[in-house]
């Protein structure tokens, strides 16, 4: 250790030479070090009030939403939180996959057994992306918005009304055979470090490139687990009811697509129109070309966007 970083380190990261095995490739790229369990954890899940159970930081897996489930169904019970420096499966909604470099994004996912009714569940994803909002808003500095159903916004340079771009997306995902009770997944990525070339997707965007006021991937997982649990609890006292919670209000303010006119690719064809809101089951009110409104749930939803200009 202690050799100058090699040239052609990009964005002028420092690179630590000299030391072999896998402790040193995890400490290679200086400007992306690792996760610390043991702080994470005396952070989330220890004191009087612990905002979760347990939590467990890997430093590679396929997906963390993968591993969950298979945990839940062997029985865990809720309140695990699974976080790896290094997702190599990444999925999203309709089986789509997305790739970034170690250390440069989020990867987190939580173990939730929900005791209300199973069609109050499709509010768990959003719950989540609010919980994103509350963190970038808080810790980052960023107008961070909601895009229907499972996307966070940033817009470019952290400007308010300049270009809005994905930071983030959320997959929530039922494991029906998981013991006593059924669990839901939820699964978060979050693109922190990354370079344009680096983005999984186009239209993608970091918090990096948006201009936030940390990018310590720590600090900013600290804030957006707290918000989490802190939704979570507040639905769940609510029984789900998402009015009751605050949550329907909360998600209405944050709501990008909420005014906009969009076009929602379905499997039985295309609906355009413009969305009027969200109701208090989490699902898009989209207002036709004749003056009929379509209530949208998550699952009817292949992907929902602004016209092309």
């Amino acid at each position: 250790a202690g050799r100058p970083g090699r040239p052609g380190t990009p964005r002028g990261r420092r690179s630590l030479g000299g030391m072999n095995g896998a402790g040193a490739d995890r400490w290679r790229d200086l400007d992306r070090p690792p996760l610390d369990a043991a702080a994470l954890r005396a952070a989330l899940a220890t004191g009087e009030h612990p905002a979760w159970r347990e939590l467990a930081v890997v430093s590679a897996t396929a997906s963390t939403n993968a591993d969950l489930a298979d945990r839940a169904s062997r029985g865990e019970p809720e309140g695990l939180v699974l976080v790896s420096d290094h997702q190599t499966g990444g999925r999203g909604r309709l089986g789509r996959s997305w790739h970034a470099p170690p250390r440069s994004s989020l990867a987190v996912s939580v173990l939730l057994r929900p005791r209300t009714d199973p069609a109050t569940w499709p509010w768990l994803p959003l719950l989540a992306g609010l919980a994103v909002t509350d963190a970038l808003q808080r810790i980052c500095g960023l107008p961070a918005r909601l895009k229907w159903p499972n996307d966070v916004l940033v817009p470019e340079g952290g400007v308010p009304g300049g270009t809005e771009r994905k930071v983030c997306g959320v997959l929530a995902e039922v494991v029906p055979e998981a013991g006593d009770a059924a669990a839901v997944v939820v699964g978060t990525g979050i693109n922190v470090s990354q370079d344009e070339a680096e983005l999984p997707v186009p239209g993608a965007t970091s918090l990096r490139l948006a201009g936030a006021a940390t990018t310590d991937r720590s600090v900013v997982l600290r804030a957006y687990l707290r918000a989490l649990s802190l939704r979570y609890q507040e639905w769940s006292r609510a029984a789900g009811d998402s009015r009751a919670a605050g949550s329907a209000a909360a998600y209405r303010e944050a709501c990008a697509t909420i005014g906009t006119r969009v076009e929602v690719h379905l499997p039985g064809g295309n609906l355009s129109g413009v969305a009027e809101g969200v109701d208090d089951q989490g699902r898009l009110l989209v207002l036709d070309g004749q003056h009929r409104v379509h209530a949208l749930a998550a699952g009817d939803v292949v992907h929902v966007r602004p016209p092309e200009s």
